[in-house]
């Protein structure tokens, strides 16, 4: 039976997408049967960070709304037997989504997969809230700044009083993927430092992205990072993102190209 996860963040442009494929890539990898969901209806991403933009026939909307069956609309990776895609719609609203129509989508998908990979809308609009209403865990992702962290806190509130968990009185999980992270940067005070922004959300860090190229080149090639370029920095921190979460215990580094002081340091420390 699936676990169900909600890729969200308060602010766009925080790297939600880029998550979700690298994060399912990776674990479709590790021999896991994995869907990825893109509930960003009207403007449909997903399929293009996973190159199947030309593969799109049936979408969410269609199998909530009864039009389409669910086997129509999943679409295998070329690349990995294990990874699906249930794409969002590109002409059609949020509102096209019903309670319903999602509940049954979620509840046909998990006996499937091991997960269920829903990237949601940024915000606390009725795409984000429908995200995130079924999950078993959140992925919360942030950048290190002020905005995008603040945006994070209301979001943790919402996981914590609007979904089916937190409704029946459950613990919601929570991890936070800190994303375009700039060691240099941080010591310089351009941005946040990892412990300001752990003490401000007061989440279990999933993993630390860095800032890197290798993410838009991924994605201009229709690739998750994690499958385009294996052995970087940024595959390494989602591969290792990846493994906390089917529960292995791996040291927190700030992942780099090179060897610094103080990613040896934060490694030591961690472990």
């Amino acid at each position: 039976m699936a676990q169900v996860v909600v890729v969200t963040s308060g602010k766009g442009g925080v790297g939600k997408t880029t998550s979700t494929a690298a994060l399912g890539a990776a674990l479709a990898r590790a021999g896991e049967r994995v869907v990825v969901v893109d509930f960003d209806v009207g403007l449909r991403n997903l399929d293009l960070v996973m190159g199947a933009e030309r593969r799109v026939v049936f979408d969410l909307i269609h199998v909530v709304q009864g039009t389409a069956r669910l086997s129509q609309a999943l679409i295998r990776d070329k690349r990995i037997d294990t990874l699906f895609l249930l794409a969002a719609s590109q002409t059609r609203d949020k509102d096209s989504l019903t309670d319903d129509g999602v509940e049954r989508v979620i509840r046909e998908l998990r006996p499937s997969f091991d997960w269920v990979i829903c990237d949601s809308p940024a915000g606390i609009e009725r795409g984000a809230s429908l995200a995130m209403r079924h999950a078993d865990l959140a992925v919360v992702v942030a950048n290190p700044e002020v905005s995008s962290v603040r945006d994070s806190d209301r979001i943790i509130g919402l996981l914590d009083s609007t979904t089916d968990k937190a409704k029946r009185g459950e613990p919601m999980e929570k991890y936070l993927l800190l994303t375009r992270y700039d060691q240099n940067r941080a010591e310089r005070g351009e941005m946040l430092c990892i412990e300001d922004v752990l003490e401000i959300l007061c989440i279990p860090l999933l993993g630390i992205i860095p800032e890197s190229k290798d993410v838009l080149h991924a994605s201009n090639m229709g690739l998750p990072v994690t499958l385009n370029e294996p052995t970087s920095a940024t595959a390494r921190a989602y591969n290792d993102a990846a493994r906390r979460l089917q529960g292995e215990q791996v040291p927190l580094v700030v992942p780099t190209d090179k060897v610094t002081l103080f990613s040896k340091l934060l490694g030591r420390r961690a472990a």
